[in-house]
């Protein structure tokens, strides 16, 4: 079984751009749609990681 290393630093600018983005709308007025970005952190978390 061959193992490719697979190029995850685009995810990994994605998944930090998404956590800014989270706090950038906590702390904002509309805070209370904060978990509208969460969907978006774990995806790209999850990509990171190599988990899907």
């Amino acid at each position: 079984m061959e193992t490719t290393k697979k190029n995850t630093g685009l995810y990994w600018i994605l998944f930090l751009l998404s956590v800014a983005a989270f706090f950038l709308v906590l702390y904002s007025p509309i805070g209370a749609y904060c978990s509208m970005v969460l969907p978006f952190n774990t995806t790209f978390l999850a990509k990171a990681l190599d988990l899907m």
